[in-house]
C-alpha cells in the first residue's frame, strides 16, 4: 500500500490539493529536482549500490532524504521497519496529547514555506485557525508527515529492518536486512549510511536491573513500548520516574479508564526547568558544535542532569483525575511479583499494583546497538577523546564522539576506512552536536549540516574521476560561425 495525497479521510480536500500544487511550483522554481551529479558505482556482486541509505523513515529520515534530493543526490533509499504511515513514535508509543515543541518551530520543510506544518494546517482550516491553535496534536503531526512524504514522493521502503552494518570492499557498506519488504537476498549495498533512528537509535531504553530481574515481562512495560491500557481499566498502576513521559502515560492511562496511576520519583520536587527552551534559540542550535570539547561536555552534562519536566497542560490533565497520585522523594527499593500483580517496596511502605510503567529514560552506547556489532570497537566515544579536569559525567562519556557533520570518527587510525561513510543522525549525536538529530527543534540547522557532510564525502571520494571528467570536457556551447560574415 502506498499513501497518496487523498489517504486522510475527511482531512484532504481542495485546500491540500491546492497546497500540493503550490509545493510543486515552489520546488520547480528552485530547480528541484534535476539530474544527479554523483557517479554511479558498480559492485562485483551485481547488486545495486545506493549512494545513500537512510535507516529510519520518521521526521528525521524524511527531512534528510528531501535535503539530499535538493542537492541532486537522487540514488537514495529510506528504509523503515514499521508499516507505512506508522514511522516514529507519533502513532505508536507517544502518549502525550500534543507535541511539547512550540507550534512555530520548523523542521522537515527545510525552509520551503509551502511545506511547513502551518501551511498544511491553514490549507485545511483557514488563516485564522493558526492563531487559535495552541499546540499541535500528535495525530495531526503524524498526518502532516504522511502528507509531506506523499507530496515530495520520497523513496521510502517500509517493513525493512536493519540487522547489521558491515564494512565491505570498494568503499561500500553491506547492510543485512530482514522484514516483509526486504530484498530476497537480504542485503542492501550503500556507499553512505545514515542512522536516522530517533531517540532510541544510539542505545536502548533503560529499565532498572532490579525491575528487569525480578519481574516477568507481562507485569511491566517501558513508556517506549506498546502498553494495553484498555486491559488495565479499573485497576491501579505504578509509574517510576518524573520526566515528561511519566505524566504523558499517567494522563493517558487515566483517560483510558485506569482507576489509579501512582507516579514515584526520587527527588523532593518535580523538575521545573526545561533546558530545551534555552537550547531552541537559533544561535545555540546552529553553533553548539563549534564550541570546544570542554564547553560541549559541560553543556550536555547540564542538560542530562535536568529531566524534561511535564508540560503544564499534561500535568494538569493527569492531576485532574481523582485517581492520580504523586509520590515525591520515594524511590523504589524493591519489586516482587504477586499472584495477581506486583508489589513495590519503598522506604515509606509497600504498594500493590496490577502493572508497572517504567519511565527511566535511555542509555546511549553504541555497544547496545546490535546492528553495529561489527563496528562497535572502531567507534570513538567521548571518553576516548576527552578527559574532564573536574567532574566526569558517565552518561556523556559513552556517547560517540562525532565529527562536525554527524560522521562517526575512528577510535584509532586503522578503523578510519571501516567507518568512512557512516553517520549518526539520532539522539546519540547529543554530546557532539547538541539537540539536533532527533529533535524537531534542531532539524532546521542539523539537516543541512549532515547533507553537506554526505555530499562532501561523495564528491571527494570520486574527486580523481570527477576532475578527469572535467579536464576532458569538450561539449561545445557556442554554435555560431566564426569569423562572422
Amino acid at each position: 500500500m502506498t499513501l497518496s495525497l487523498r489517504d486522510e479521510p475527511g482531512r484532504v480536500g481542495c485546500g491540500l490539493a491546492e497546497l500540493a500544487a503550490r509545493v510543486r511550483h515552489d520546488l520547480d522554481c528552485l530547480d528541484y529536482p534535476t539530474q544527479s551529479w554523483v557517479r554511479s558505482r558498480a559492485h562485483p556482486s551485481g547488486l545495486h549500490v545506493w549512494d545513500v541509505v537512510i535507516v529510519g523513515g520518521g521526521q528525521g529520515g524524511l527531512a534528510v532524504a528531501f535535503g539530499l534530493i535538493r542537492e541532486k543526490v537522487s540514488n537514495i533509499l529510506v528504509i523503515d521497519e514499521n508499516r507505512e504511515g506508522f514511522e516514529g513514535p507519533w502513532a505508536t508509543y507517544a502518549r502525550m496529547v500534543t507535541l511539547r515543541t512550540p507550534k512555530h518551530l520548523v523542521g522537515p520543510d527545510l525552509g520551503i514555506p509551502s511545506l511547513t506544518f502551518r501551511a498544511w494546517w491553514e490549507a485545511q482550516h483557514g488563516l485564522d485557525a493558526w492563531g487559535a491553535l495552541d499546540k499541535i496534536l500528535k495525530e495531526d503531526w503524524m498526518s502532516y508527515l504522511r502528507w509531506l512524504r506523499a507530496v515530495l514522493e520520497l523513496p521510502v521502503r517500509n517493513e525493512v529492518h536493519l540487522d547489521l552494518v558491515e564494512p565491505a570492499n570498494e568503499g561500500v557498506f553491506r547492510l543485512a536486512v530482514s522484514g516483509a519488504a526486504a530484498p530476497e537476498q537480504g542485503v542492501i549495498l550503500a556507499r553512505k549510511v545514515v542512522l536516522a533512528t530517533g531517540i532510541q537509535g544510539g542505545g536502548e531504553w533503560h529499565v532498572p536491573e532490579f525491575v528487569a530481574k525480578a519481574l516477568p515481562d507481562h507485569l511491566y512495560g517501558h513508556t517506549s513500548q506498546a502498553i494495553d491500557y484498555d486491559a488495565l481499566k479499573g485497576k491501579s498502576i505504578g509509574i517510576l520516574g518524573a520526566g515528561a513521559s511519566a505524566f504523558d502515560n499517567a494522563q493517558y492511562a487515566l483517560r483510558s479508564g485506569v482507576r489509579e496511576a501512582h507516579v514515584f520519583f526520587r527527588k523532593t520536587e518535580l523538575p521545573r526547568i526545561n533546558p530545551i527552551r534555552f537550547m531552541e534559540n537559533a544561535g545555540f542550535m546552529r553553533h553548539f558544535a563549534d564550541m570546544n570539547d570542554e564547553e560541549r561536555y559541560r553543556g550536555v552534562g547540564f542538560f542530562l542532569d535536568h529531566s524534561q519536566p511535564p508540560t503544564n497542560d499534561t500535568y494538569n490533565r493527569a492531576s485532574a483525575y481523582p485517581g492520580f497520585r504523586l509520590h515525591a522523594a520515594e524511590p523504589w527499593e524493591e519489586v516482587m511479583a504477586l499472584d495477581d500483580g506486583v508489589r513495590v517496596m519503598t522506604a515509606r511502605g509497600s504498594y500493590d499494583f496490577s502493572f508497572l510503567v517504567i519511565s527511566t529514560g535511555l542509555l546511549t552506547d553504541a555497544a547496545l546497538r546490535p546492528e553495529l556489532r561489527p563496528l562497535v570497537d572502531d567507534i570513538a566515544r567521548w571518553k576516548d577523546r576527552y578527559r574532564p579536569i573536574g567532574k566526569s559525567h558517565p552518561l556523556v562519556d559513552e556517547h560517540p564522539y562525532l565529527g562536525p557533520n554527524f560522521e562517526f570518527l575512528p577510535r584509532g587510525p586503522e578503523a578510519a576506512e571501516r567507518l568512512h561513510g557512516l553517520f549518526a543522525f539520532n539522539y546519540s549525536a547529543l554530546a557532539s552536536l547538541g539537540l539536533s538529530a532527533s529533535s524537531l527543534s534542531g532539524m532546521k540547522f542539523a539537516v543541512p549540516r549532515l547533507v553537506a557532510g554526505i555530499t562532501r564525502q561523495l564528491f571527494l571520494d570520486d574527486r580523481v574521476e570527477i576532475l578527469g571528467d572535467f579536464l576532458a570536457y569538450r561539449t561545445e556551447e557556442f554554435v555560431g560561425t566564426w569569423p562572422a560574415n
